[in-house]
């Protein structure tokens, strides 16, 4: 797919070669308002830690349209794509959040605590529509359920043009929705390099440096050489699959190493105090 087509900043960045820039948000309409008209790629609208509600975040997802923007752009896709860390995964295997989002519009969801190849195929086909066993691409074998009346209204689509681009990226080089699986704890470490080679379709692997570094023995010193060894094994196996990987807390003081170190899909700060976001646009040739 051209870029000129693309709908999900973020997808975009990844295809240019470039690392996309991203942030957590509060799902409140404020927050939504404030990310639409900001430099990030995409943002994440954080509900594994906040209330699950639906509500809000079809609300969130209304505040982040600038119809101005559409217009000015001739392109329906945002400025800036909407995503979703729903409730863990993990042991749960639960699914429902992540319907709900995708039926009102998201372009992504971030699925905390996946350890095993299951649960990695859990969320992987979550986010897809099923399809006949002989049609092409066909794993990760969808259970996503059909309701997208209001997915395809937001995106700006029509029903078929909608089924072709809701499936996930890199698997469908059309796809528009970006799965992105949280390795949070040694036994995901230890079954990441199967995750990445029998579950087709993960756009990227996002470290949860909290949850792993209080396993570790070392909570939230992120610096700590254990907890930093972790996280490099994290990379390394990224990169020998070929899969992005993402790295939650970049600032301006820690953009340049984690560029060196090989982080694609990069978490700034909040939109009101974007100077990992600014300096990282800079050093990666996208400032401007």
């Amino acid at each position: 797919m051209s870029n000129s087509t693309r709908l999900n900043g973020v997808i975009r960045a990844l295809e240019s070669g470039k690392p996309a820039f991203t942030s957590f948000s509060a799902p409140d309409v404020n927050s939504a308002l404030s990310f639409a008209t900001s430099k990030y790629d995409g943002v994440v609208f954080e509900m594994e830690h906040n209330p699950w509600s639906a509500e809000t975040l079809r609300d969130c997802l209304q505040y982040m349209l600038n119809r101005a923007q559409i217009a000015e752009s001739g392109s329906v896709a945002p400025a800036v794509a909407p995503m979703v860390r729903v409730p863990p995964n993990g042991g749960e295997v639960a699914q429902w959040q992540a319907k709900q989002a995708l039926d009102m519009g998201v372009y992504g969801v971030i699925w905390p605590h996946v350890a095993t190849v299951e649960e990695a195929y859990n969320a992987i086909a979550a986010c897809r529509y099923p399809r006949l066993k002989d049609a092409p691409l066909y794993e990760p074998a969808g259970l996503r359920g059909d309701g997208p009346g209001t997915a395809m209204r937001y995106w700006g689509l029509g029903q078929q043009a909608y089924y072709k681009k809701a499936d996930v990226w890199p698997l469908a080089p059309e796809g528009e929705i970006f799965a992105i699986l949280m390795i949070e704890d040694t036994k995901g470490i230890e079954n990441l390099d199967d995750m990445l080679k029998n579950v087709p379709g993960i756009g990227a692997i996002l470290i949860g440096e909290g949850d792993l570094s209080q396993e570790l023995g070392y909570p939230r010193q992120y610096d700590h050489p254990i907890v930093r060894d972790a996280m490099a094994q994290i990379v390394s196996t990224c990169k020998e699959n070929g899969v992005a990987v993402g790295h939650p807390h970049v600032d301006a003081d820690n953009i340049e190493r984690i560029l060196e170190e090989g982080y694609t899909f990069l978490m700034s700060g909040p939109v009101r105090t974007t100077p990992g976001l600014d300096k990282g646009l800079k050093l990666t040739g996208r400032a401007g």
